[in-house]
């Protein structure tokens, strides 16, 4: 008995010490922000590792228009802390489907 209860402490810090990869962070991210907004997120155009967490860019459909290159589309930047939970967002920018956006610097 004295084996498994000094393993379990060393499993459970384990644990607390992991850090979700890219992939689970970028799920995560994309369902907190629709939790939130009511807004399904389309995709992601920005994903980074940074000093507090992550931070990514998702596109989300604002408003259905027909035809739908006439749908308007929003830049949400989306903070999440090192284990993925979303500690703020706020919309960058807001365009129709159909329309490119000039260049921007950053690759934004």
């Amino acid at each position: 008995m004295t084996n498994t209860s000094s393993n379990t402490p060393k499993k459970n810090q384990g644990a607390a010490d992991e850090t979700p990869g890219p992939m689970a962070v970028l799920r995560e991210a994309r369902t907190q922000l629709a939790e939130l907004t009511g807004m399904v997120a389309e995709s992601v155009s920005s994903f980074e590792r940074t000093e507090d967490g992550w931070t990514l860019e998702i596109e989300v459909l604002e408003l259905a228009r027909v035809p739908d290159t006439m749908s308007l589309i929003a830049s949400y930047q989306v903070d999440l802390d090192p284990q993925g939970a979303l500690t703020g967002y706020r919309r960058i920018r807001r365009y129709e489907r159909g329309r490119s956006d000039a260049h921007r610097s950053g690759g934004r």
